[in-house]
């Protein structure tokens, strides 16, 4: 479980710079920069919705995190390692408007 910190302000999870899903999945098979991966988990807050803290989970600082970007130091085995990790993309409208600014390239 790393330490999350998400910027995505939009996603309908977020709750205060942390997540209410439970778990995360970052996408980027192929990425050699943190530019090519996004949080597949994103889902847009649609105007007037609240997160879903309220029927899923409540915001956790720490998260299990599923890693397809096989390039990144931190990738074990489709699992994160880091100790902590940043989601970017203000203003994002899906998926691909996310980063892991944490990852770091073998």
């Amino acid at each position: 479980m790393a330490e999350l910190k998400c910027s995505v302000e939009n996603c309908t999870y977020n709750d205060q710079h942390l997540c209410c899903k439970g778990d995360i999945m970052v996408g980027g098979r192929h990425a050699s920069s943190c530019d090519e991966t996004c949080c597949e988990s994103f889902v847009p807050r649609r105007e007037g919705q609240d997160t879903f803290k309220n029927s899923t989970s409540h915001p956790c600082n720490t998260i299990s995190i599923d890693c397809k970007a096989g390039k990144c130091e931190y990738n074990s085995d489709y699992k994160c390692t880091a100790g902590h990790v940043d989601i970017c993309g203000c203003g994002a409208c899906d998926c691909s408007g996310t980063a892991c600014a944490t990852f770091t390239d073998l």
